[in-house]
Formats: C-alpha cells, structure tokens, sequence
C-alpha cells in the first residue's frame, strides 16, 4: 500500500481542499521539495468535525473488544511497515532513522497499551446510604476530540494522544505540525487499512495552524483538545477554548535540570547525558537543559562528556552512521546559536562545538559549554538544540532552589548513588517526572506530563485515557 499521500484525510476519503491550496514540505537536512501538501483551512475544519460527530454515534457504541482489535490491527500494521513510515519521516524531520525506527516502535507502544485499556474502562458501584437507591458510576467518551501535534515526534505524539482517545471511543481530528504532516497522513492510511470507520480519524495538514487552532477551539462540538508544543501556544489554546469550556491536555515547553552528585557513576550520568540532551539533536520537551555537577567532580565530567559528544556524527538522518541530525528549519538553529552567542559574551567557555555547520542548511556542531551560571540567558530558556551547559553546585539544598528556579516543571534527571537522596529530592523538585540514574524515563506504562507553565493533564497509564472518558453518576430507585 501506499504510505506517501498529500491530501486531507475526511470521512475516510483523501481530499483536495476547497480552494486547492497547498503548501511545500521540504527535507531539512538538504533543503529539497519532497511533497506539495493540501493546505487546509476553515471549510475543511468543519467537514472533518462534522464527520467526526456523525461516526462518534456508532463507533463510541463499538464494544471495547471490537476497539481493542481495531486498535491492534492498527499497531501490526505499523510495524510491518516500519521502514518505509521511518524513511518518510526522517526526509521531513531530519531525525535520524535508527532513531526513528525507535520512535515508531515507541508509538506502537502506547497503541498496544491501550488496545488492552480499551477493555480496563470500569465503573463503580457505591454503598448506598439510601434503602431502596442503587448508586452508579459509568465512564463515557467524551466525544469529539482534537489533536494538535508538534514535529519533533511526528509519530509519537499522535500515537500518544490518539491511541487512548480511540480506545475511550471517541472520534478525533488530527492537526500534525506544518513540517512533519507527511508521517501523519502515512499513520491515517495504515489506520484506514486496519478497518477504522470513515469519520473516526481525520487529519489535515496546514501551514496556517493558528488558523485550524482556533477553529477547533472555537467550536462547541469538540469537546476535548489534546496539545504538545510551546507554552505561550498553549497559553493561547486555552484561552480560545475557555468558551466551549473543553477538556484540556496540555503538554508544554520544559528547562529540565540534569543533576549530578560527588557519589554518582560519572560514566554512568555521561551516557544519560547524551541520551537525554542529544536525541533529536536536542529537540525534545524533555531534554535536559541545564546541567548541575557537584563541584567536586565537575572538571572529570566536563572532560568526559567533551569527548563523548566529540564523537558524535553530524549530517543526514538517511545515513545509518548519524547521531546528530539537522535542527527542524531556519528559525531554530537561528535561536541556537544566538542564545550560544549569548552564553560566551556572558562568560561561558565552549569546550567542543558552539557554530553552525553550513550556511545554508541548519546543522549546528554539537556543543559543551562549561562556567555557565544561572543568571545567563540560556539557563532561562529551553534551548531545543545540540547544547550542554554545565553548572556548578555544593549542597544539595543549593541545586533544589537552583533545579526549581523556572517557570518550567517537565522533566528532571539525578544521578546519585545515595538510597535516600532520590525519595528526599523528589518530594522537593517541581517537576511532573524525574529520572534517578536514567536520562531516558518516557514508556506507555507511565504518566507523562508536568507542572507549572509545563502544562497540565496526562499521557500515558491509565490516567492518559481517562482525559478522554465523561464520569457519570445514576441513581436508581428500585423501590416496588
């Protein structure tokens, strides 16, 4: 079957939108043309909520077993073509493939999670205080639901949100992000194969996604908005949605501190390290972005992790030899090296890296930056780049308040070998997760989400579906 199509997906059909409009998807990594993508706009908004609305009434009535296999038909499918959804999405995001192809297996995940959650939706019932009352509770989808996705995890991020809300039996409309619509229109044709019913997935790329946003906020038939992405984005969704008053997820920008004690295994907190700041070429949510090493091993760790990341390979996402590809367009590597510039003015030193690449494509060398201090511009902002900062610290109580000075509470990483410190650290730490002697924490098991400007709501577990579920409450009189 086909995996590369351009078109809206609607009420099952692959659509031009009304206009013709279309817009360029371009790989980052050379610049070149791979696709002119529909460009949808208001027309094609309300075609898809209405076919969402009208396959909600019999697909939310589905048995949870009939979901499940839905579900699971779905995740087979993706894993058998794995290598053409990782070639796909690697020409349009510039990850490299051997970490696309985990990404895919990582989506399938949360499918397979909640292709078995679709049948663990229970109810209750209550003790009644009442003689002759029975007491219910029950769980129903909640309807509608819309879907807004960022590039960087062009498969993950749908599969997170979308795979509990079709197990819930609600129907969604997806809206991928401008640069990665490729990958989502390839899942919405692999979802058609698996025998979903025409209506229950839509997706309509865009490159005006401000426009389609708010649409979707706007209107009163969509009843929940699940969002990654920037917190002042965020911001706004929530505002334009304050009418409807819609069921919200929210999953928003972060500034993850990476702490590392005096009694941690430095080789260890090294590979976390790169495991966590470089994926994606630093361009994920939950990267670490600011690096507190106790002072007394803070030379040995600068000196490991400069070799370390020394040994990356920069260039195309294609070649099976790439650790590092391109940042997503020009914009970002324009933010990268500015705040890097920034960073030195201020008085850091850059011990590897610290420059673009090529001039015209955004490849940026990835960078350690030691002497960093708190105060500076990159210590406040969420980088999104291939950038360490490596801070010092004494106590432990200084790295809490230091760890704790944003406005962010995403992610955070410890690395220590003292049994009390994770368990005394994670009661303090204002953040929605933290990983202890791991830079890599996320897995469908798990709740992902944060706290503060971070976001609210969560993916993942069981609680990811229940974002998707109504409680209602019945009391029965069973009196003669």
């Amino acid at each position: 079957m086909t995996l590369e199509h351009h078109q809206c997906f609607v009420d099952g059909k692959w659509l031009d939108t009304e206009d013709k409009a279309t817009y360029p998807v371009n790989n980052p990594a050379t610049g070149e043309l791979i696709k002119q993508v529909s460009d949808s706009g208001i027309p094609e908004v309300l075609a898809a909520i209405d076919a969402a609305e009208s396959a909600f009434n019999s697909f939310s009535t589905l048995l949870a077993s009939e979901r499940s296999a839905l579900l699971m038909k779905w995740h087979d499918l993706i894993l058998e073509n794995k290598e053409g959804l990782a070639n796909l999405a690697t020409k349009e995001s510039g990850k490299p493939i051997k970490e696309m192809r985990g990404e895919i297996d990582y989506s399938a995940s949360f499918i397979r999670f909640y292709a078995s959650e679709a049948e663990r939706v229970y109810g209750d019932v209550i003790p009644t205080p009442f003689a002759q009352k029975q007491l219910i509770v029950q769980k129903k989808p909640i309807g509608v639901c819309a879907v807004i996705t960022p590039w960087n995890f062009p498969f993950a991020m749908i599969a997170r949100k979308a795979a509990p809300a079709l197990a819930a039996g609600c129907t969604i409309i997806i809206k991928p992000a401008e640069s990665t619509p490729l990958s989502a229109l390839a899942l919405a044709a692999l979802a058609k194969e698996a025998g979903f019913p025409d209506g229950v997935i839509n997706v309509l790329p865009a490159s005006h996604g401000q426009t389609v946003g708010q649409a979707l906020c706007e209107n009163d038939r969509v009843r929940k908005l699940s969002f990654t992405g920037s917190t002042p984005v965020g911001k706004k969704l929530y505002a334009q949605s304050a009418d409807t008053l819609k069921r919200l997820s929210l999953e928003l920008g972060g500034n993850a501190p990476f702490i590392v004690f005096d009694d941690a295994d430095i080789d260890k907190a090294v590979t976390g390290a790169i495991q966590s700041r470089y994926r994606n070429a630093g361009q994920t949510c939950v990267c670490a972005n600011r690096f507190y090493i106790h002072s007394a091993i803070y030379d040995q760790f600068a000196e490991k992790i400069t070799q370390a990341v020394k040994a990356l390979k920069v260039g195309n996402g294609l070649e099976e030899t790439t650790d590092i590809g391109p940042l997503i367009n020009e914009a970002a590597i324009e933010k990268v090296g500015q705040l890097v510039d920034s960073a030195l003015e201020q008085g850091a030193v850059c011990l590897t890296g610290g420059k673009r690449l090529n001039q015209q494509l955004p490849f940026f060398t990835p960078t350690v930056l030691s002497q960093v201090t708190q105060d500076m511009t990159i210590t406040q902002t969420e980088i999104f780049g291939p950038v360490v900062t490596l801070i010092p610290f004494e106590t432990e109580s200084e790295v809490i308040q230091l760890a704790n000075g944003t406005e962010y509470g995403l992610a955070a990483y410890l690395f220590t070998q003292q049994v009390g410190r994770p368990f005394r650290m994670a009661q303090q730490l204002a953040f929605g997760m933290l990983g202890v002697n791991t830079g890599m924490i996320s897995t469908a098991n798990a709740p992902f989400g944060g706290v503060k400007a971070s976001g609210l709501g969560r993916e993942g577990s069981y609680q990811g579906i229940e974002e998707y579920l109504d409680t209602q409450y019945v009391c029965l009189d069973i009196a003669e």
